[in-house]
C-alpha cells in the first residue's frame, strides 16, 4: 500500500488522505522532506531546523482540503513552508533581543567596506563570512518578521517580486513596498552600528 502511494502522483495522494487514508500522507513526507527541509534551512536558526520542518508537515496535512488539486503541490508546499517560517520568527521577535555589543571590531570593520553602497547593492554583495552573517542577522532582528522574510527572499534568495508574492500570500504591490521600506530600514540599522562602532574605537 506504501508503495502504491509512492508512485501516485501528489493529488492522487491528497485525495487517498482526504478519503480517509491517513496514512498515504508519508509518502508526501518521503517525497517532499528535502524541498522543505532545504526552505526552513534558509530561513531560521539551525536548532530550529527540525522543529520547523515538522511543523510545516503538520500545517500542510491540516491544510490538505485547500490544495485544489489543479496547481503545482510542490509550490502549494513551499509557501506553506515559508509561512512556517515567518511565523517562527514573529513568535521568537517576541522575546529576542541581540544587544548592540554582541558586535564586535570585526563587524565594524565589514561593515566600512559594506555601507557606503546601496542598501541592495550590499545586499547582493555579501559574501559568505562570519562577520557579514552576523551583522545581518543581527540587523534582520531588529526588523520585522515579514520584513525579515520579504528581505530574504527577494534580495538574499533572489526571487522574483512575483514569486515573493505567491509564497507569502502577499500582493505584489506589497511585496514591492515592503521590500523598499525594509531595505531602508536595514541600511538605517547598519549605519547605526558603524556609526557606533567608530564612536566606540
Amino acid at each position: 500500500m506504501q508503495n502504491d502511494a509512492v508512485r501516485s502522483s501528489d493529488a492522487e495522494i491528497v485525495r487517498q488522505v482526504l478519503d480517509g487514508n491517513v496514512n498515504a500522507f508519508e509518502a508526501v513526507i518521503l517525497r517532499h522532506r528535502v524541498l522543505v527541509l532545504t526552505i526552513v534551512k534558509k530561513h531560521v536558526p539551525e536548532d530550529a531546523i527540525e522543529e520547523m520542518t515538522q511543523e510545516a508537515f503538520v500545517r500542510a496535512y491540516q491544510s490538505l482540503p485547500t490544495f485544489k488539486g489543479t496547481g503545482d503541490f510542490s509550490h502549494w508546499l513551499s509557501s506553506i513552508a515559508v509561512k512556517t517560517c515567518y511565523d517562527y520568527w514573529r513568535q521568537a521577535y517576541r522575546s529576542r533581543e541581540i544587544p548592540l555589543s554582541a558586535l564586535t571590531e570585526k563587524h565594524s570593520q565589514w561593515l566600512e567596506q559594506v555601507i557606503s553602497q546601496k542598501a541592495e547593492e550590499a545586499l547582493d554583495d555579501i559574501e559568505p563570512q562570519m562577520e557579514a552573517r552576523e551583522v545581518l542577522d543581527w540587523a534582520l532582528g531588529k526588523l520585522s518578521a515579514g520584513d525579515r522574510m520579504v528581505l530574504e527572499l527577494v534580495y538574499l534568495e533572489g526571487l522574483s517580486v512575483q514569486e515573493a508574492a505567491e509564497l507569502m500570500g502577499w500582493s505584489k504591490a506589497n511585496v514591492k513596498v515592503r521590500s523598499f521600506r525594509a531595505r531602508m530600514k536595514l541600511e538605517k540599522l547598519l549605519r547605526t552600528v558603524k556609526e557606533q562602532g567608530r564612536r566606540g574605537r
